[in-house]
């Protein structure tokens, strides 16, 4: 082992010295070739010295180019990155379950065989882009030379094959798209890989996949259909050449932009294809005789699958996607996400359903001067044919009919328009008011009540079920995380959870009285109840069942506010301004819908909050595992003790408070804890309910808050929003979605089963939003969409706030109801 070892220093010594002895001879030795080629070349006579220089000159650039494109093959695409963009596939989007939820097509494109494809497009492409596509390997020299020539004297002309253009249109970020040499060296060494890599045949089918054609298509098959209204199978001849002929410049040769060029431009194409026999002389005179036409049908930019929360999703997923380098719309990703779709389809039906009923309540009891009195929506619905929706609301509020014209667009343009066509605003008033179309697009608009709902698994934070409005493609606004609007009594639990956290017990009492509430500034605050006060003692546990305004506002006092914003922030609301005001406690801050569902669930996982999520893991095209998304450890918000208590007084609310309809409308009999909430003149109606393995909530209302339900009877989260959570919760519980006996860890079994008649209104706890209002305190929120030309709804603008217009008093009297809980 020595002796190998002294061997191996003595070859390393003698391969040092013999480098040191090469570098210093191969320096001197290059020197003395460069004298004497010097001094051969100054014998010559000049002319042939001229020529010999130039040709060692054309030698040396020849050698740097051939260096350069060795140097771009490990630069340009691998033939891994070839195959797997010719099998490029969109990201896909799928539930718990696998059910395919979204694709994140680029653009508008479906592959095709070549097979598929008319001969007609394939005959016509080679003709006018690559006629000699079948000889060459990727680049045609020749037509390239022909090229440069041509560009030297003036007349530039591409020289791009089939191939060289695939390679442009596969990887446009590697090679670029601006003219210059770098580009087409890429362009070159990439075109013979593709080549070495895929048949003639793959290529073609390649290329007329990727391709673009404007309105977001890419592909001959959306080309067919946008253009043609039929598939790429049954293009003809003439509309082969028209398609082919925009490749030079989609935008310039358009046929519905341009169609003069268009035709001009097809014709081209008939020529070449004349000029490299694929037709005759005879037939190509006669096409030419022909006028262009089209079909032209642009193909929907939205799949039917696409939701609020694939659009939440996607939103999450375009930034992931950039962060860590993936193509959403080539890398076939498998995007797994928490949605449950049959609680889903649950949630879209109870949403369909519940806010039909409420909108045929809305449009009859706006319809007439006296207010219905019943507790059946199926009353109103046989009523509701017969009335002229919203009819008497039109007419007893004309300065809000003025308000809601001078908000829109329309009126904006008139008078933005008025200084030139000399309209006055008044005279802009007056002819819209005076169009038919516009007022009724615009009463429609504003007179639609919208939904939303959310359920969340308590136990990990995540998002079971999402809808964020009656119908996705009318109304993209997202009223599960985009509308903020005031919580109204859903937020006095955080309330009571925080006196619970400082030690106050549940039976603590408080006295049912109206009292003054100096805030910060020293202005005073009288909240009160619709139903009045009874002046008798009431326990903490009894405000809360009941929604007492009086009893919350003094739980808050005893609390302070600080501590009730911490836990509301602990909980979940994290993202909404929370104003330290005392009206804080009867809900007048706005938040979104999934800030006070991920509350509540944090209450219901005993005070554990979790981050709300959407997705899981996502796959790569080969089932491979590339990214999971373990959720953070739960942060425990309130103590357990704290939870346990508050969940049980909630409990209370389904029994004997204001979310009676739980059990008596729906028949639920399972362990079950929630909150109603309605805020001031029924402009919001919130119902939130806690099971132990779902939480789920509901928002009802219209998009602007100066709309509102008419009656104080289904103007109450406990009558509108319950209708949605309880029709939810009742399939998810008969379907076996939910266990009926699963019960709140710390908590009873339920109530045995019974049957229950519906209830009377005069025997049905109340609930109202009181005087919730005070100054300093974030006004209530108007339209979150507000309307835009003809009325139509938009997707988030907000409405300058004004006072909301009090409702006419009705000429017959309400249905009497006792006094009960409010808020």
């Amino acid at each position: 082992m020595e002796q190998l070892r002294a061997k191996a220093k003595q070859w390393a010594a003698r391969g040092k010295d013999m480098a040191a002895r090469l570098g210093r001879h191969g320096g001197a030795r290059l020197a003395t070739l460069y004298r004497r080629g010097h001094a051969h070349l100054m014998t010559l006579p000049p002319g042939r010295r001229a020529a010999v220089m130039a040709l060692w000159s054309f030698l040396a650039l020849l050698a740097l180019l051939v260096a350069y494109l060795l140097l771009l093959i490990p630069l340009t695409p691998s033939i891994h990155d070839l195959r797997q963009a010719r099998t490029a596939a969109p990201s896909t989007m799928v539930a718990a379950g696998g059910e395919e939820l979204a694709r994140f097509d680029q653009g508008l494109q479906e592959r095709v065989t070549l097979q598929q494809i008319s001969p007609n497009v394939v005959s016509a492409l080679i003709a006018t882009e690559d006629h000699r596509f079948y000889e060459h390997h990727g680049v045609d020299f020749k037509r390239l030379a022909g090229a440069i020539v041509h560009s030297l004297s003036g007349d530039p002309q591409g020289g791009s094959t089939i191939t060289q253009q695939l390679a442009r249109n596969m990887f446009p970020a590697e090679i670029g798209r601006s003219r210059n040499l770098n580009r087409k060296l890429k362009e070159l060494v990439t075109a013979l890989k593709i080549e070495a890599t895929y048949s003639k045949t793959e290529i073609l089918e390649a290329y007329l996949n990727t391709v673009p054609f404007l309105y977001n298509t890419f592909g001959i098959e959306m080309a067919a259909r946008t253009y043609f209204d039929k598939p790429a199978a049954r293009l003809d001849i003439l509309e082969s050449a028209t398609l082919v002929g925009m490749l030079k410049g989609t935008n310039y040769y358009n046929p519905v932009g341009n169609p003069e060029r268009s035709l001009q431009r097809r014709n081209v194409v008939l020529g070449q294809m004349r000029k490299h026999e694929v037709i005759d002389e005879k037939r190509y005179r006669q096409l030419l005789k022909r006028p262009l036409r089209l079909h032209f049908e642009r193909q929907s930019e939205r799949a039917q699958t696409d939701s609020h929360f694939t659009a939440y999703v996607r939103k999450w997923l375009i930034d992931w996607a950039d962060e860590n380098d993936y193509n959403l719309e080539l890398d076939g990703l498998i995007v797994h996400t928490t949605l449950d779709s049959d609680l889903q389809q649950a949630a879209e039906r109870a949403v369909e359903r519940q806010a039909n009923a409420l909108q045929a309540i809305a449009d009859v009891e706006w319809s007439r001067a006296g207010v219905p009195s019943s507790t059946s929506t199926g009353m109103y619905a046989s009523m509701q044919s017969g009335s002229v929706p919203f009819d008497y609301f039109w007419k007893s509020h004309p300065a809000l009919v003025d308000a809601f014209v001078k908000e829109s667009s329309d009126y904006r343009k008139l008078v933005a328009a008025g200084g030139t066509a000399g309209i006055t605003a008044e005279q802009a008033l007056a002819q819209l008011k005076g169009d038919r179309a516009f007022m009724a697009a615009l009463r429609k608009s504003k007179t639609r009540l919208q939904a939303g709902f959310v359920a969340m698994d308590p136990a990990t934070g995540a998002l079971r079920a999402w809808v964020g409005s009656r119908d996705f493609a009318r109304e993209q606004f997202d009223h599960v995380a985009q509308a903020a609007r005031q919580p109204g009594s859903t937020f006095k639990p955080i309330v009571y959870g925080a006196a619970l956290e400082k030690g106050l017990s549940p039976e603590h009492v408080y006295r049912d009285a109206v009292m003054d509430i100096k805030a910060a500034d020293g202005s005073k605050w009288r909240p009160t109840d619709m139903s009045g006060t009874t002046g008798r003692e009431m326990t903490m546990r009894d405000g809360l069942v009941y929604s007492k305004n009086t009893i919350t506002a003094q739980v808050m006092q005893d609390v302070g506010l600080p501590p009730i914003i911490k836990l509301a922030r602990a909980l979940g609301v994290r993202d909404s301004k929370l104003a330290a005001v005392p009206s804080l406690a009867l809900g007048t801050s706005p938040v979104t819908l999934l800030e006070m569902v991920n509350a509540y669930a944090s209450i219901a996982a005993q005070g554990q909050a979790r981050t709300p999520y959407v997705v899981t893991h996502i796959t790569d095209r080969d089932g491979k595992v590339i990214a999971r998304f373990d959720q953070a450890r739960p942060v425990q918000a309130m103590k357990v003790e704290s939870a346990d208590t508050l969940t049980d007084m909630m409990r209370g609310v389904i029994d004997r408070g204001t979310g009676t309809a739980i059990r008596n409308r729906f028949g639920i009999r399972s362990d079950v804890a929630g909150k109603s909430g309605t805020t001031q003149n029924n402009a919001d109606g919130w119902f939130i309910m806690m099971h132990p393995q779902l939480v789920g909530g509901a928002w009802v209302g219209f998009n602007d808050a100066r709309v509102t339900m008419r009656s104080n009877y289904w103007g109450q989260g406990g009558h509108n929003a319950v209708l949605v959570v309880g029709d939810f919760f009742k399939t998810a519980l008969d379907t076996g979605k939910l266990a009926r006996d699963a019960i709140f860890l710390g908590g009873k079994p339920p109530p045995p089963a019974r049957r229950i008649e519906a209830m009377e209104p005069e025997n049905e706890p109340v609930e109202a939003g009181g005087d919730m209002q005070q100054a300093g305190a974030p006004p209530a929120p108007l339209a979150m969409p507000a309307e835009e030309s003809g009325g139509q709804e938009s997707n988030g603008r907000a409405v300058p706030q004004e006072p909301a217009a009090p409702p006419a008093p009705p000429s017959a009297p309400a249905p009497a109801l006792p006094p009960a809980p409010q808020g």
